[in-house]
């Protein structure tokens, strides 16, 4: 079943295709923004499919919003891979392609058959796209990896735990979201390669290594030198105090930043003496009194409403918000403004709320062509397209290698 009079793919990768066997967070967000940019995204599932089909809030099984969130502008091909008939399949399926994309131990699809070596003695131009947990070069290549694990080994679990004994996550799957943007970038990066030069190759991606970079961009300090003067980490975050402001009415997210902004904040509040008492108007001076201002700042914010300030921000142009909880976000004026949320009509789940690409490309739009799609869902179109004869698709479907769902309707 497909979703009647898709749009054609009119983003900057249209006619190029992706053989995505990724599941979870981390390969579906990055093979979904390939797919937002035009990508021809074949989604090869397991009998079971993605494990994130049962993850979320869920109206029908196989459905939840957490992968209706990451695999819409994917066709489904559900593919027994354990069978020696399955792995068949696939592999006549991977000189048509240009992108291979995998989220599984190396161990693991070696063992299936798909490993770099084997999918490129097929098809020696496809750029093969690992997404790993570790780099495969270290002692830790092997053991498994989700996002609390990296979160944990990458120092940001310590990181945000400041001001706490107790070290925590994040409460947003942000090594998984992150590596997924990394593994986008290195795809586009080596299409571009072999757009010039013709030649595919072998790219990693590993988990530890990007998350670990990621958090030490400004949490490196003291490491940067050798001997090192100090310890690792960025003071002005790890010190406390940074975090949304109490107001008369509730909280606002604001922050001056600048010599000027935090003169004109502290003159509108009628305490210019902290100006001269904390050093503001210089900056080495002022970062160095940074807990003592942003203590200063909450004893000032909240001697006037939310309203008041928003409206005192925007004529010092002091960054500043009112704070969005997640219900709230679709009544953001900014997002209702640029038309961030979409509805569509999904043929299981009736109408779904959507997010369009935030990217905008002049030239070759990025759009949301079709919703996620069932398990299976574009098996027999798939196999057609892959050069399958309809007695070769009847016979896989038969011995249950390759499924399809039949059509169900939203209730």
């Amino acid at each position: 079943m497909t979703t009647p009079d898709a749009p054609i793919a009119s983003g900057p990768l249209r006619r190029i295709r992706v053989l995505d066997l990724t599941s979870v967070v981390l390969g579906p967000i990055a093979t979904q923004i390939l797919g937002d940019y035009g990508a021809d995204i074949i989604k090869v599932e397991g009998p079971a499919g993605d494990m994130m089909r049962a993850n979320g809030v869920s109206l029908h099984p196989g459905m939840s919003s957490i992968f209706l969130a990451l695999n819409r502008n994917k066709r489904s091909l559900c593919l027994n891979l354990a069978l020696p008939d399955g792995a068949a399949v696939l592999k006549r399926m991977i000189s048509s392609v240009d992108v291979f994309v995998h989220n599984m131990r190396v161990e693991a699809i070696e063992r299936l058959g798909f490993g770099y070596a084997a999918v490129a003695s097929i098809n020696p131009k496809i750029i093969y796209c690992a997404a790993t947990g570790f780099d495969q070069d270290g002692p830790d290549r092997d053991k498994p990896a989700f996002d609390d694990i990296i979160q944990a080994a990458c120092g940001l679990a310590s990181v945000a735990s400041t001001g706490r004994e107790q070290p925590d996550y994040v409460p947003t799957l942000v090594a998984d979201k992150t590596t997924g943007m990394a593994v986008v970038n290195a795809v586009l990066a080596a299409l571009f390669h072999r757009e010039r030069t013709g030649e595919g190759q072998h790219v990693e991606v590993p988990m530890l290594e990007t998350m670990t970079a990621f958090v030490l961009a400004e949490h490196l300090g003291g490491l940067t030198f050798d001997p090192s003067p100090t310890k690792a980490g960025y003071a002005r975050l790890l010190a406390g105090g940074r975090k949304p402001a109490p107001t008369k009415d509730g909280y606002i997210g604001i922050l001056p930043y600048t010599t000027d902004q935090w003169l004109a904040f502290l003159k509108v509040a009628d305490r210019s003496d902290l100006a001269e008492t904390l050093g503001v108007a210089d900056r080495m001076t002022r970062n160095a009194n940074i807990q003592k201002l942003y203590a200063a700042l909450a004893e000032i914010t909240r001697t006037r409403t939310t309203e008041e300030w928003m409206r005192i921000c925007g004529e010092l142009d002091i960054p500043a918000t009112p704070i969005y909880s997640l219900d709230q976000l679709p009544d953001h004026p900014q997002i209702v403004a640029t038309k961030l949320f979409q509805r569509m009509e999904h043929p299981t789940e009736g109408i779904i709320r959507t997010i369009r690409p935030p990217t905008k490309f002049s030239a070759s739009p990025a759009s949301v062509r079709y919703p996620a799609p069932l398990l299976g869902e574009n098996s027999r179109e798939l196999l057609r397209e892959a050069g399958f004869a309809q007695s070769e698709i009847a016979a896989l479907l038969d011995a249950k290698i390759v499924t399809q769902p039949s059509v169900e309707h939203s209730s």
